[in-house]
């Protein structure tokens, strides 16, 4: 899944000719470039919107995967100013504890996504709200409580909401960010001395519950679980923690592997193979931290020589585009 530029598409663009011959199976669309630090990225208007998505859609015969940001409150790529529905923070939604409003929000934005043909939400964050000055999470509302029942029951009904109108869902960031005191746009994160289990409830209860369509991994370090990488790179965090203590067998997706977090201290090759031996199906380059162009071709190469040099097994690669082509025959 790769991020690019441009408010409409044509053939000669990198980003189609990823989809058309290199079969890249995913885009996220942003509102702001944050490398050339300009406000014209993928969305300007709905009317754009929605002819960027069927412009994306007919690169492809296989259904693509059009991922947002669209939590709600500050971070949201479909802002009022663009002519979109005003939202709600998740944090305003919980502190109001009114399961009913926050299905309606869920149901409008689900039905905004729907209209703009978007059909994967990189939501719910179901983080809890442990370190209220946290720089990523607390400090900008994106949990919903510190509790984790109420996390959960507010998660569900977001994408109860979303389900209803053929929207999936992403939960996040895995195994926990909320307890964290670092940002990983940024930096390394380490999270050995104040991530606790608790954090692992609203994932366990929403895979129980058959709510999970897709789980996003953080770039998190916890020396307690994997003494070497972070979690979107850890075997131990992601088919120890997640796939075998979790019993889930969804599509795991990473966070932007161009966070310096990873891109810090990782070469593309090593973080590659890392995630891909660590359980990760869906690769994401958000291409809004660093522009690369060839960010999605190069990636492709390498992932070939990697299975070329048997480093990676075919029936590796196989066990993802299962997953995730399970997870797309649920689009409506």
């Amino acid at each position: 899944m790769v991020g690019f530029r441009g408010l409409d598409i044509d053939e000669d663009l990198p980003i189609a000719k990823d989809i058309g011959d290199l079969h890249i199976g995913g885009v996220i669309l942003f509102d702001y470039d944050i490398p050339g630090q300009s406000p014209i990225r993928n969305i300007q208007s709905p009317d754009q919107l929605k002819r960027l998505t069927n412009q994306l859609q007919a690169l492809t015969s296989t259904p693509l995967l059009i991922a947002v940001d669209y939590e709600g409150g500050q971070i949201t790529r479909l802002k009022e100013k663009f002519g979109f529905p005003p939202t709600f923070s998740v944090q305003e939604l919980g502190e109001k504890n009114d399961p009913k409003f926050t299905q309606q929000q869920a149901k409008e934005m689900a039905l905004t996504l729907k209209q703009m043909g978007v059909n994967l939400n990189l939501a719910p964050v179901v983080d809890l709200n442990i370190n209220p000055q946290n720089p990523i999470i607390g400090k900008l509302k994106r949990s919903y409580s510190s509790d984790p029942e109420i996390v959960t029951t507010y998660a569900d009904q977001f994408i109860r909401s979303h389900h209803e109108n053929g929207i999936l869902c992403t939960l996040k960031h895995f195994p926990g960010h909320g307890s964290s005191k670092g940002d990983t746009h940024k930096k390394h994160v380490d999270i050995t001395e104040t991530w606790s289990e608790i954090e692992l409830i609203p994932y366990r209860k929403l895979i129980q519950s058959g709510k999970a369509d897709a789980i996003m991994t953080a770039h998190l370090f916890n020396q307690n679980i994997d003494d070497q990488f972070p979690a979107t790179l850890s075997y131990p965090t992601i088919m120890g923690i997640l796939r075998n203590q979790l019993d889930y067998d969804g599509v795991v997706i990473s966070d932007d592997l161009q966070m310096k977090a990873i891109l810090d201290n990782y070469d593309l090759e090593t973080t590659i193979y890392q995630a891909i031996h660590a359980g990760v199906d869906i690769l994401l380059f958000a291409n809004n931290s660093i522009y690369e162009q060839d960010i999605g071709a190069r990636s492709v190469q390498i992932i070939r020589k990697l299975i070329s040099d048997k480093k990676i097994s075919e029936s590796r690669i196989e066990e993802s585009y299962l997953r995730i082509q399970n997870m797309k025959s649920r689009l409506k």
